[in-house]
């Protein structure tokens, strides 16, 4: 074992990059006692959330509430003595300060007493949040404009008469200059980023809802957030780095629920090309297999508007299905060749080959696909690709997003004892890990997860025009649907059989046998040691929604595993139950969060309605966690020593001060 002097000597070129932060004896002293000190503070709050699905309003209202935990504190902090109905319009005050402090004022007769008032709750609720936190942390977090006063009001001690004038003074200073509504505001947003110390979001940010531009805005405010992709993320990941496939999916998709408004409002994107290539092509053809969803409660559609959006969805479906083709065949180890459907129909006899059985199709008017080389592109088609592929990659929001969820996720994260994925880690029949091959290599569990990360990133960051960027441009679209991606968890995606083949029996989608093992805590043990965890830690899973209304758990394998997709999308909500499932880690244990629908913002903010109807603890420590216990204890100790080094490399004159 080596010395202290051997081992400052070994370490010698670091520690002397550390003495610029610490350039004395005293001042790495004082940080050792600091950083100590820190570690027995209590573990900061951690929020998860999954398959977010662009529903921006409901997403906002989690995100504002921390599914619940805010009404927690603002119950605690006031108590009974308050009106249960003064409580949520308090808490409604917090999450929504702008929208909800005017309609409060208009009903007070004594707007001063009002804001003192509320001013002063705001502080008891404020203190109560940032006691988790050290002086320094809550510091760091106050609004530039107002930080002395806030600092010098978190810290007040109200009970000292000695300065309860000096107290006085400041509040009614405040209401006295008309700063009292931002300094509201200030303290609504600060409590909101003092309540949860990080926010990690468990995959599929896109598709479906109406605004994901929305939610990725809101993530990059935040303070501290981490995103695990899901299977509709990276195909937009793809898009935006220009990959035809991946831009005609999201089309394909985006057409099919009607969501042109985050296309063209949120990206730019410009569809006037998609839309005249529709309307000359398929402007007499049959699109009723092709009509968009309409039943999400969003908004009156005139049918001429729909028609158009069918023929649009019809026109981009088979310019995928044709790309599909072509990047199936570039790729041999996707072992997808029987998914190259539209080489496997039979024109004259309108039937296509599925599986080896042949099926009807019910629509066979597809005027630009040539049967003897069904996946060439005609000209208008390649004209209108180029055009939006130009309108994909020149979108600069969509690439400040895309360069954010590279940033910020990954295909896996483990953190306190975590292991948080969006789909599954593929498995075999039997329940061991599948072996899936891609360049000549063999990969399985977690080295899979890796390679599908690192492959990801090719797709992005490769230099544009390079074999490296398209392959990795292709296996995001693999990421997408392929049958052993562990982002998609099924062996087909059939989008084609549902829009050609009138016939449920064709429409399955075979779940990995991962799903068929999620009870088993064997699995769960054998996924968790995979990933260098014991087997008491926990699989925070998303992507497949729990059927609560059918009886569903979402806590599976002896409490090991969590599926906290509850249906967050509308489209899920008949299927479901519910409106989706949030999870909670804090200092004293986990406990899922079930919501209800949400209807809207504005109901929220005027009848003080929230979406939490229960809490579930179902895990409580034998004592409460501390930040010693987390991962970031763990960095703290390494730091400490550290420090410990150098304070004796000061001493020993290894080191001047």
């Amino acid at each position: 074992m080596a010395t202290p002097e051997q081992e400052i000597r070994q370490n010698l070129k670091y520690l002397r990059l550390l003495a610029r932060d610490f350039p004395t004896l005293e001042a790495a002293s004082a940080e050792i006692i600091n950083q100590t000190a820190l570690l027995r503070l209590p573990k900061g709050t951690e929020h998860f959330m999954s398959d977010l699905h662009g529903e921006y309003e409901a997403f906002t209202h989690i995100l504002n509430n921390a599914s619940g935990v805010i009404r927690e504190k603002v119950d605690k902090v006031l108590g009974e003595e308050v009106p249960a109905a003064e409580r949520a319009e308090f808490a409604t005050l917090i999450y929504y300060p702008v929208q909800k402090l005017p309609a409060l004022l208009r009903k007070q007769t004594d707007c001063g007493a009002f804001y003192v008032r509320t001013l002063t709750r705001l502080l008891e609720v404020c203190r109560f949040v940032s006691s988790k936190h050290t002086r320094e942390f809550v510091r760091k977090a106050l609004p530039k404009d107002f930080a002395y006063i806030l600092d010098e009001l978190l810290h007040a001690h109200f009970e000292d008469h000695d300065k309860e004038q000096y107290y006085s003074s400041i509040l009614s200073t405040i209401v006295e200059i008309g700063q009292a509504d931002a300094f509201i505001e200030a303290l609504c947003q600060l409590i909101k980023k003092l309540a949860v110390m990080k926010l990690h979001i468990v995959g599929d940010l896109f598709d479906r809802g109406p605004r994901p531009d929305i939610i990725l805005d809101e993530l990059m405010g935040h303070h501290s957030v981490d995103i695990q992709w899901g299977n509709h993320d990276v195909v937009w990941m793809g898009a935006a780095s220009g990959s035809p496939i991946c831009i005609a999916t999201i089309l394909n998709t985006t057409l099919a629920y009607n969501n042109l408004e985050v296309l063209e409002d949120g990206y730019g994107i410009n569809l006037r090309p998609l839309a005249t290539f529709a309307d000359e092509v398929y402007g007499s053809a049959d699109v009723s297999r092709f009509w968009p969803k309409t039943d999400l409660g969003r908004g009156a559609w005139r049918p001429e508007q729909l028609a158009q959006v069918a023929r649009m969805h019809k026109a981009i479906a088979i310019i995928m299905f044709k790309l599909e083709c072509e990047v199936i065949d570039r790729n041999p180890d996707f072992e997808m060749a029987d998914r190259a459907l539209l080489r496997r129909i039979d024109f004259e006899r309108r039937r296509v080959e599925i599986d080896g059985k042949l099926w009807p199709m019910v629509d066979c008017d597809l005027p630009t696909v040539d049967p003897a080389c069904p996946q060439r592109l005609t000209a208008e088609e390649q004209a209108v690709l180029e055009t939006l592929c130009r309108s994909f990659t020149e979108s600069e929001r969509l690439d400040r997003h895309t360069r954010f969820l590279y940033d910020k996720g990954g295909v896996y994260k483990i953190e306190n004892g975590n292991l948080m994925y969006h789909g599954a880690v593929p498995l075999t029949e039997s329940g061991s890990f599948a072996i899936e091959t891609f360049e000549k290599h063999g990969y399985a569990g977690r080295e899979l997860m890796d390679y599908c990360d690192e492959r990801a990133r090719r797709g992005y960051f490769a230099p544009k025009g390079s074999a490296a960027r398209q392959s990795g441009q292709d296996f995001l679209w693999y990421l997408w649907c392929g049958r052993l991606s562990p982002l998609f968890g099924r062996d087909r995606m059939t989008t084609f059989e549902r829009l050609f083949v009138d016939n449920p029996a064709c429409y399955g989608e075979t779940k990995n046998p991962y799903y068929r093992f999620i009870n088993d805590t064997r699995m769960d043990r054998m996924i968790l040691a995979e990933f260098g965890l014991p087997a008491t830690s926990h699989i925070i899973n998303g992507h497949v929604p729990v059927r609560a209304v059918e009886g569903e758990k979402p806590i599976k394998g002896g409490g090991r595993l969590i599926v906290i997709d509850g249906g967050f999308c509308r489209a899920y909500h008949e299927k479901t139950g519910i409106a989706g499932y949030t999870l909670v880690f804090n200092s004293r244990g986990m406990s899922l969060r079930v919501h209800e629908p949400f209807q809207s913002m504005q109901k929220a903010i005027e009848e003080n309605s929230d979406i939490v109807s229960s809490v579930d603890v179902f895990e409580t420590t034998a004592r409460r966690l501390l930040v010693e216990d987390t991962d970031e204890g763990e960095e703290i100790r390494a730091r400490i020593r550290d420090l410990k080094l150098l304070v004796e490399a000061y001493r020993t004159g290894l080191i001047k001060p």
